[in-house]
């Protein structure tokens, strides 16, 4: 195990293409730290800088105290699992996961002793001599992920290893994955743009938007206090209402929002979508002379909201202020 520093790391492919902006993190050693953001947003080509598979235009990386810059992936003392299984199609689950190690030469009752211990704690010890064809995607996923485990390396490095998995799976994959982590304790990069991922995974968190890291922390933190308009518009499902008002942007949470009177409302929408999902109602709406502001509101079910006007209030204690030309926080 190892700690990993970031500190101004940075990535031009060419004088007008920077495309990660000066990106700086202490990783602790044993921590689960996830990379979150959208598509584009460069989480996956700061990964890649960490495992050596992109070059670094300006800053530095470290693992373990020492500095990787220069060194070849292989040099790096990491394992990376990636967005496609990447298994050997004609090779058993035995020979996937080994493979690497005979490359390495190891002795083969190290290998084996490795192999035997990756293959228990991801219960694949009775698919051992199965073809990658024969089993389920989430199967397929514990051996690329058993492939990293046999190398012991000081730092995981996961590359959206979910998001070819259908719903169910992937739910169980991040159970597992919290499991493997306690158990081996081992650093560990993930990145994903699935925020369910994020927050149930991480223990602090990047936020990413256009190669910046937008905000840093542990994910109920990033969800309480958002630093940006980014984040407090990226974190959550729905994510947060930003409303006008008065030079500033006033943001509040649709969990926050309950159906009250008129006289009483500190928000009157128009309402556009019901969408009914059973222990409670999402209800998506605009606000007239509010630049025509989107607000959503999660209500219990028995709100029963319909088409036309909703009068929501709100309590102050949860309501977050944002500069409107900066989109940063203003702190009360």
């Amino acid at each position: 195990m190892a700690t990993v520093s970031l500190k101004d790391v940075r990535k031009s492919y060419t004088p007008d293409l920077q495309v990660i902006h000066g990106v700086s993190m202490e990783i602790r050693d044993g921590e689960f730290i996830v990379i979150l953001g959208p598509s584009g947003c460069g989480k996956s080509t700061l990964l890649r800088m960490v495992a050596g598979l992109e070059t670094i235009t300006g800053g530095e990386i470290a693992i373990g105290g020492r500095v990787v810059n220069n060194l070849e992936p292989k040099d790096r003392d990491i394992a990376m699992v990636f967005q496609n299984y990447a298994l050997y199609p004609h090779m058993s689950v035995y020979d996937n996961m080994a493979y690497g190690l005979r490359i390495r030469g190891l002795a083969k009752s190290e290998i084996d002793a490795r192999v035997q211990k990756a293959a228990e704690i991801l219960e694949l010890k009775n698919f051992l001599g199965r073809r990658p064809r024969e089993m389920s995607g989430g199967q397929r996923q514990r051996v690329a992920m058993g492939r990293a485990i046999v190398r012991e390396p000081q730092v995981f490095l996961f590359d959206e290893p979910l998001s070819n998995l259908d719903a169910k799976l992937r739910v169980q994959m991040r159970g597992e994955l919290q499991a493997l982590h306690r158990r081996l304790g081992t650093t560990s990069l993930f990145v994903t743009h699935d925020q369910v991922e994020a927050m149930t995974l991480a223990q602090r968190m990047i936020v990413m938007n256009a190669g910046r890291a937008e905000q840093i922390g542990a994910p109920l933190e990033v969800y309480a206090r958002p630093a940006t308009t980014f984040v407090a518009g990226f974190i959550g499902s729905p994510p947060m209402n930003l409303i006008p008002r008065d030079g500033r942007l006033l943001g509040i949470r649709p969990e926050h929002l309950e159906p009250c009177t008129e006289s009483e409302a500190a928000i009157v929408a128009e309402v556009d979508l019901v969408e009914p999902l059973g222990a409670d109602t999402l209800v998506y709406g605009h606000i007239s002379g509010a630049d025509g502001a989107r607000v959503a509101a999660r209500l219990p079910a028995a709100s029963r909201a319909q088409a036309g006007k909703l009068a929501l209030r709100y309590d102050p204690a949860n309501v977050h202020w944002f500069d409107a030309a900066s989109g940063k926080r203003i702190e009360a």
